[in-house]
């Protein structure tokens, strides 16, 4: 199938504020592109590309004084499959793990896995290793926590989203990473598309996704605690340790978010989405 994506984020700033922006699609997607996907400004800004540390499509700029509008508009190929699930892989042990995973086993800024780790290991040390303790986390952080847009919370870590039982998907995503890295379970944040395909349509404004992966059998697995179910049309932008790896926008002084509008939408073959 063929997705058409993209978006218009503005942001206020009061002074020159330098800014760093994980908003193109990963790498690893670009081979699917039937049109370009670059980054748009409706003001003069030279902006830097640069690759970070986890192998995101990065940005630098200095926005200028005022409203600034970014912007992007790309259409991508898509298998029109859902996610595979990949219930015969093995779980590694510890030693036998790849050095660029084992980051993926620690605590980070909102996967506080010091904080649940006994929690973890009363709840699923008795499930299989391997993808079935995979799922026996997804459905626990599934029905723990309360979708709710509205209460939506940038300082919320997974404690705080197994605590508060409410958040949004990254809270999701942060509690199930958790879980599976205090399992001994690398477990790396996502952000992307997500366009309803497939499913009802969401009544909540469209906007970008959180999800995760598990390395299992010598690679990675997708997995959604938000939806606990294969979904169609993921269109990968970044992964990193959590949401702070992978922050659309990281400004070095006030930036208000004024505007925010997202599209995903599946090309149909008469060219309607």
């Amino acid at each position: 199938m063929k997705i058409k994506a993209g978006f218009h984020i503005s942001y206020e700033c009061q002074h020159d504020t330098a800014m760093l922006l994980v908003l193109n699609i990963h790498p690893s997607r670009r081979v699917d592109l039937l049109t370009d996907q670059v980054l748009q400004f409706d003001r003069p800004i030279e902006a830097w590309e640069y690759v970070d540390g986890f192998g995101n499509s990065c940005s630098r700029i200095v926005a200028p004084a005022g409203i600034t509008t970014l912007s992007t508009t790309f259409e991508i190929y898509d298998s029109g499959q859902p996610d595979l699930i990949p219930y015969d892989a093995v779980q590694h042990s510890i030693k036998d793990l790849p050095d660029d995973v084992l980051v993926f086993l620690l605590g980070s800024r909102y996967c506080d896995t010091d904080r649940l780790s006994n929690f973890a290991w009363q709840t699923f040390s008795h499930t299989p290793p391997g993808w079935p303790r995979v799922a026996a986390i997804l459905s626990f952080a599934h029905n723990h926590i309360r979708f709710d847009y509205m209460k939506a919370d940038s300082t919320r870590s997974a404690f705080g989203g197994f605590t508060d039982r409410v958040g949004v998907c990254r809270d999701f995503a942060h509690l199930a990473i958790t879980l599976c890295r205090a399992m001994n379970i690398p477990a790396r944040y996502c952000t992307g598309y997500l366009g309803d395909i497939g499913v009802p349509i969401d009544v909540n404004p469209m906007d970008f996704s959180a999800w995760f992966e598990v390395y299992l059998g010598g690679h990675w697995h997708t997995a959604d605690a938000r939806h606990n179910k294969p979904r169609i049309g993921r269109i990968l932008m970044a992964t990193g340790r959590d949401a702070t790896d992978v922050a659309l926008s990281t400004a070095f002084g006030p930036a208000t978010l004024v505007r925010f509008d997202v599209v995903t939408d599946e090309i149909l073959q008469d060219g309607a989405q």
